[in-house]
C-alpha cells in the first residue's frame, strides 16, 4: 500500500526546520501556490462587504440574482476558457463559437422545421466541431493557439453571419424548448433562472473532472511542462485535441443558454465574451501559464466581475471607471500570479 504525503504537512524535523525559517510572506505565498482559490475568495469576500456598506442594496436577494443572471453566460463560456488556459494556450474564439452554435439552433427550429430538441443538439454538435477544429490546428498543423484562436474567431463570426444573413431569431419564432434556459426560478424575492442552473451543473462536472480524473491530471501535467509530460508517457497532442473539443462542448450549450437569457438569438450578442471569460479565468486565479488553476477559481472569478459591475453602478460610479476598476483587477491578478510562480519548493 502506497502513502501519500502532503506536502503542505511536513513530518520531518528538517521540514519542519524549513518552515519555521520561512518569513510571513513566505509561508503566504506558498499557501496561494497550493490554494489558487483562496485569493478570488478573499477578493469575493472584501468586495462584497465593501460594497453593501457603500449601498445596503447591494446585499438584497434581488440583487443578488441579478448578478447571478448577469455572469452566467461569461461563466460558461469561462469554463471551457479554463480548460484551454490550464494547457497554456488561450482561446480568443469562444464567443464566436456560442454566437455560431445559437443563431444554427435557433434558425433549424424556426426557419427549418427541425425539432427543438433536434435543433439544439446539432447547434452543440457545432460547437463540438468548432472546438475539434481549433484542436486540430493547434495539435496536427502546430500553430499557436493564440494565432488559431484568432484567425477562427474571424471565420467563425463570418460563418454565423453569413448563415444567419445578419439577422436575430426572435422569442416568438422559436419553440419553448429553445427559451427553457430562461425559465425564473423564484424563491421569495430571490430570482435566478433554470441557465443559471446549467451553468453550475457545468461547473461541478468540470471541477469535478479535472481534480478527480486522470484526464484532469494529464490536463494539469500538460500546462506545466508539455515536454516532461511527453516523456512520461502523455500523449500530449491528444490531451490538447481533448481539451479544444470539449471546449467546443461548452461552448455550444453556453449558446442554448444564452438564447434563454436574452429570449433571442443574435450575432450581435456576447460581443465582449472573449475578453471578459479571459478576466474571469485570470481573475479566479488560473496561470496564464498553465498548469495550475480550478473551475471554482473561475467562478469566483466571474462573481467578482459581476459584483464590481453591479457594485459600482450602485455606487454612482461613471461606466469608464467600472472598466478601469475590472483592468486593475486583471493586472493585480497577473501580478499575484507572477509572484505565486516564484514560489521555492
Amino acid at each position: 500500500m502506497t502513502t501519500t504525503v502532503e506536502p503542505q504537512a511536513p513530518h520531518t524535523a528538517a521540514e519542519q526546520f524549513a518552515l519555521r525559517q520561512q518569513s510571513p510572506l513566505q509561508r503566504i505565498q506558498h499557501t496561494l501556490h497550493s490554494h489558487p482559490t483562496i485569493s478570488p475568495l478573499l477578493v469575493l469576500i472584501i468586495s462584497i462587504i465593501a460594497f453593501a456598506i457603500i449601498n445596503p442594496r447591494f446585499i438584497q436577494p434581488q440583487t443578488i440574482g441579478i448578478i447571478l443572471q448577469q455572469v452566467s453566460v461569461i461563466a460558461a463560456l469561462a469554463i471551457g476558457q479554463t480548460l484551454v488556459i490550464l494547457t497554456a494556450g488561450i482561446d480568443l474564439s469562444v464567443g464566436a463559437i456560442a454566437i455560431l452554435s445559437s443563431l444554427l439552433m435557433a434558425n433549424l427550429a424556426a426557419h427549418n422545421g427541425v425539432p427543438g430538441v433536434l435543433a439544439i443538439l446539432i447547434g452543440i454538435a457545432a460547437g463540438v466541431l468548432a472546438g475539434a477544429i481549433n484542436g486540430t490546428l493547434v495539435t496536427r498543423v502546430g500553430l499557436p493557439p493564440f494565432i488559431v484562436t484568432l484567425g477562427t474567431l474571424g471565420i467563425f463570426t463570418a460563418v454565423a453571419l453569413l448563415y444567419s444573413g445578419g439577422q436575430q431569431v426572435g422569442r416568438r419564432e422559436m419553440p419553448a424548448i429553445l427559451l427553457w434556459a430562461g425559465t425564473p426560478i423564484v424563491i421569495g424575492p430571490f430570482r435566478i433562472t433554470m441557465g443559471v442552473i446549467i451553468v453550475l451543473i457545468m461547473a461541478v462536472i468540470m471541477a469535478f473532472i479535472l481534480s478527480q480524473s486522470s484526464w484532469g491530471r494529464h490536463v494539469y501535467a500538460v500546462g506545466d511542462d508539455a515536454e516532461a509530460a511527453r516523456l512520461v508517457g502523455i500523449r500530449v497532442d491528444r490531451v490538447l485535441l481533448s481539451v479544444y473539443t470539449v471546449a467546443g462542448l461548452i461552448y455550444g450549450i453556453t449558446g442554448w443558454v444564452q438564447i434563454g437569457r436574452s429570449g433571442t438569438a443574435s450575432p450581435n450578442a456576447i460581443v465582449d465574451a472573449n475578453l471578459e471569460s479571459i478576466t474571469a479565468v485570470v481573475i479566479g486565479g488560473t496561470s496564464l501559464f498553465g498548469g495550475r488553476g480550478t473551475i471554482i477559481g473561475t467562478i469566483l472569478g466571474a462573481l467578482i466581475v459581476g459584483v464590481f459591475r453591479i457594485g459600482l453602478s450602485l455606487a454612482g460610479v461613471d461606466d469608464q471607471w467600472r472598466l478601469f476598476a475590472t483592468g486593475l483587477l486583471v493586472i493585480v491578478a497577473v501580478s499575484i500570479d507572477q509572484w505565486i510562480r516564484k514560489v521555492k519548493a
